[in-house]
């Protein structure tokens, strides 16, 4: 009901047309703002009134100016970072131990065997070119070649480089006139049955048939069951001969086992998933995580695991451990003691931090779900890189999970993968993609680590100790275990003192509001009053604009019909329009005072009740039209 009667007193108001004109309003409000500006280009003389019009001009502009570089600075969402020292008992991180070589090569041999087969002839070319020769005719299977061989390409003369066949039969001639730094080493890969073909160029040979050899061994591992995968890895019992956590033992039991594809079986201790994560007493090695580890150095994969030691990394609990990307390394015969300081990233997120609080607002299915952790940038980077690979090669590759339904690349199932895989991984464009849809997670927790080392055991220990170890591991009095294969861990926190960077808003609401009132008072010599007052007069300056476009649309296009005049209905006369009120401002200070008696005033209902109109019709009006507008008026006198 209230905004029917609304709807009706608008349209009564467009029906009757402007009350009053722009100059009117200007004038009033000029004259009854406390900004000193407008005052004085009413009340001063001519030239002043121009001089104080240019300076109110002036000025006007200058908060303007002002205003938008406030309104802006407070629109870029800029925090700022505070940082606290907190001390307190904490959690201990979670800590994941991978063996540098994924697999046991006694048990992945067969599968191996052709591949490896294949390896050698390719060291004895580029070795020794001239004994390689004689072994030309060696049986070897070539499948695997023929998907992505080596090749040498002769740079010596930029402008007509020479591409040399490992394998060819004049590869005996070609090796001697090539044993030169010119020669570099380049993998073909070839896509629609080899018609369309690139080169990956190396700068070594060394790490030519390394990438060569990972590649071929992730097609042949591609092939394998998961669980056949996690039996030829090395297990827990044979990994972890000692574990000793403050003053209470542990073993391979209290470490929670999960199979991470570049280093096969991975064990993590405090991982938080199944029970609660146990707080550290004190600060100091004896109150941290010790391990003797075994990492079976003999029985490592030749040409697969170039880099012998463990793999380790400190994480938060229920966060999914990547090593090969945030890990480090710990070498074998040593004892390598980590000092452990905790850094907590607070940030501010939406709109002042492009981060997320738990991946649920990241268009980016999480392919590491199944492991029931919390959200990282490394899991949506991975998982983005395996959503392109899926659908721009059609299979995902072996060290990323697999959404449901689909199949790792291999090349019996997918000949064109290597090079689909080469091209997306060195696609910038996808990259920046990735990166641009990944957010960082609002809540971070950073373990800072001190690293010292030293060998162990030493040379008067050695008997004993390994002695001891081998009673332990196999019940046998005989030595089993080697110094190279042995890495001892101290993991403790080295202080209990953590550090909180924070981010907090640069500038809030107060700050911006603070800012614009400032320097409209500093410039115009006002006050929010004025604002609200000038906000007014421009609402009126829009109203009346309203009203006159929409009389002169009525005019001009015959809206509707004058209602017939009746006998017993008053009629205008025609000498002329209806009166309209014109407005009275008060008298400037300088000039005489206000008369004391004055006539009946009423004022505008859109106006502010400092505004007086006085009614001097120059023509009478009939009675009910003024009624009319005296019911539309309402009326405060001054």
């Amino acid at each position: 009901m209230h905004v029917k009667k609304y709807l009706l007193k608008c349209l009564h108001r467009l029906q009757k047309g402007p009350g009053y004109t722009y100059k009117e309003l200007l004038v009033w409000y000029c004259d009854n703002t406390n900004t000193h500006g407008p005052k004085r280009i009413i009340c001063e003389g001519p030239k002043k009134k121009a001089m104080w019009f240019l300076i109110t001009l002036l000025f006007a502009a200058l908060v303007c100016w002002q205003w938008g570089v406030f309104i802006n600075t407070y629109l870029s969402w800029e925090v700022s970072v505070s940082l606290s020292v907190g001390f307190k008992a904490m959690d201990f991180p979670a800590v994941t131990i991978c063996n540098a070589s994924p697999f046991k090569y006694s048990k992945v041999k067969h599968l191996l065997k052709d591949l490896d087969e294949l390896m050698e002839a390719v060291l004895e070319r580029i070795l020794a070119p001239e004994s390689s020769h004689a072994n030309a005719t060696r049986a070897l299977n070539f499948t695997i070649w023929n998907y992505t061989p080596l090749f040498l390409i002769d740079e010596r003369n930029p402008h007509d480089p020479v591409v040399l066949d490992l394998f060819a039969d004049n590869h005996n001639d070609s090796a001697i006139i090539c044993n030169d730094p010119g020669c570099k080493m380049a993998m073909r890969l070839c896509r629609l049955n080899g018609t369309e073909c690139t080169f990956q160029n190396f700068t070594s040979a060394t790490q030519a048939v390394t990438e060569w050899y990972v590649l071929q061994a992730t097609n042949i591992f591609a092939q394998v069951p998961f669980q056949e995968l996690v039996q030829m890895g090395y297990p827990a019992e044979q990994v972890i001969l000692s574990c000793l956590f403050g003053a209470e033992p542990c073993n391979y039991r209290n470490f929670t086992s999960i199979f991470y594809p570049p280093y096969g079986n991975c064990y993590i201790f405090n991982w938080g998933m199944m029970e609660k994560a146990l707080p550290s007493a004190n600060p100091g090695t004896e109150f941290g995580l010790k391990l003797i580890l075994d990492i079976g150095e003999e029985d490592y994969v030749p040409f697969l695991a170039s880099t012998a030691g463990v793999r380790l990394l400190l994480h938060e609990q229920r966060s999914y451990p990547f090593i090969r990307e945030e890990g480090i390394y710990a070498m074998s015969a040593t004892e390598t003691s980590i000092g452990v300081l905790v850094d907590k990233l607070q940030r501010k997120g939406e709109p002042y931090s492009p981060c997320t609080m738990n991946g649920s607002d990241v268009p980016i299915q999480n392919f590491y779900s199944n492991y029931n952790t919390t959200y990282s940038i490394q899991a949506c980077l991975h998982s983005c890189f395996q959503d392109h690979m899926i659908r721009n090669c059609s299979c995902g590759h072996y060290l990323y999970p697999l959404p449901p339904g689909e199949k790792y690349c291999n090349n019996w199932d997918f000949p064109d993968w290597a090079r689909c895989y080469s091209a997306l991984q060195m696609s910038l464009a996808q990259r920046e993609t990735c990166i641009g849809l990944c957010k960082e997670s609002c809540n971070d927790t950073q373990y800072k680590m001190t690293i010292s080392m030293a060998d162990w055991p030493s040379e008067a220990s050695e008997d004993w100790i390994f002695h001891v170890l081998s009673q332990e591991r196999d019940q046998s009095t005989n030595i089993t275990l080697s110094k190279k294969g042995i890495v001892k861990l101290n993991i403790y926190f080295q202080e209990f003192n953590y550090r909180t960077i924070e981010e907090s808003a640069a500038n809030n609401i107060v700050w911006l509001l603070s800012n614009l009132g400032g320097q409209f008072g500093f410039w115009m010599g006002g006050s929010v009053l004025c604002l609200i007052e000038f906000a007014e007069i421009i609402i009126d300056f829009v109203w009346i604009t309203i009203i006159k476009l929409v009389g002169f649309a009525k005019s001009s296009r015959h809206w509707w019909r004058p209602t017939p005049t009746s006998a017993s209905s008053p009629t205008r006369p025609a000498t002329g329009p209806a009166p309209r009120p014109t407005l009275t401002s008060r008298p400037c200070p300088s000039r005489a005072p206000r008369p004391r008696t004055m006539t009946p005033c009423v004022c505008s209902p859109w106006m502010s009740s400092s505004l007086t109109v006085r009614v001097t019709p120059s023509n009478p009006a009939p009675a009910h039209a003024g009624q009319l507008r005296d019911s539309k008026l309402r009326s405060r006198c001054h």
